[in-house]
């Protein structure tokens, strides 16, 4: 059936040998890059947004909405921590949007979009996007939970095998891009770019931040900033300090006109605006 609740999961990941620290705890924009993901999951799926992390392992600042669940045995790749993850939303969801945490590019249109591709027919949606597949930017339903955990038991540690024993849809860049949302906001899938390399971390972080559209409201706008204008900004925080506003409790954020937030890591993307409001009364 059509899923009628989705989850977000994002595998953390432990540490890497070739960024010689977890790619979760990696700075983003004066975030993190675990702290993005999440972010932007919670922005795209109605259910719960779990993070699965290897046993005990450190992670940085996460809000309180976002779960956290040890993967029970290490080392056994994807298979076992999507297995985990499915298994701890599927009492509050039918499926799943799951991702790893290096891909500082997602869009919620991109993760939107996967998800409506996982029609009745289905049990998994594995794009093939950029010329390779992409399993770790993919939607599963939650019922593959035990699936994944006996191939994780059995040693079957290759996510090629689920895609041969499960109902998968595959879709290339043209089926992504017929949603007019996501050719509009990412043409060029980069939702899917992971950062494996030094040189891959320091040439996406030195790209410049999303453009968002930003406007000041009520008492704020009476300090001669009363149009919208277009700021670089991949936080909130970030957004603020462009128009010289402090985040403190005299200020709110509407996101795209429903989000009401101060929380200055919450995430940009392309295509946002954001409304900034006295929070003080009569503002």
């Amino acid at each position: 059936m059509t899923p009628t609740r989705i989850a977000g999961i994002v595998l953390a990941g432990g540490r890497s040998s070739r960024m010689g620290q977890p790619k979760a705890t990696l700075e983003w924009h004066g975030s993190t890059l675990l702290r993005r993901t999440t972010g932007l999951l919670a922005r795209a799926v109605d259910g719960p947004v779990v993070v699965v992390r290897a046993p005990g392992q450190p992670l940085p600042p996460l809000p309180d909405a976002v779960a956290v669940v040890d993967d029970p045995v290490e080392g056994l790749g994807p298979v076992q921590g999507i297995a985990t993850g499915l298994a701890a939303v599927a009492d509050r969801a039918d499926a799943a949007f799951v991702c790893s945490t290096d891909l500082p590019f997602l869009h919620p249109a991109y993760v939107r979009r996967v998800l409506r591709l996982l029609d009745a027919g289905s049990d998994a949606v594995l794009p093939h996007a950029r010329g390779h597949r992409q399993p770790l930017a993919a939607a599963y339903r939650a019922g593959l939970a035990p699936v994944l955990a006996q191939m994780a038991a059995d040693r079957q540690l290759k996510l090629g095998q689920l895609f041969e024993r499960c109902p998968t849809r595959r879709a290339d860049d043209a089926d992504l891009l017929a949603d007019a949302h996501l050719r509009a906001l990412d043409p060029e899938l980069e939702s899917v770019v992971n950062v494996n390399e030094p040189d891959d971390y320091r040439a996406a972080r030195a790209r410049p931040a999303p453009e968002i559209t930003v406007q000041r409201y009520g008492a704020l706008a009476s300090r001669g900033h009363r149009g919208p204008g277009t700021v670089a900004a991949a936080t909130l925080g970030a957004a603020a300090a462009a128009v010289e506003l402090p985040l403190d409790r005299h200020v709110v954020a509407a996101l795209n006109g429903d989000q009401i937030t101060r929380d200055p890591e919450t995430p940009l993307v392309a295509g946002d605006s954001v409304a900034f409001l006295s929070a003080d009364a009569g503002g």
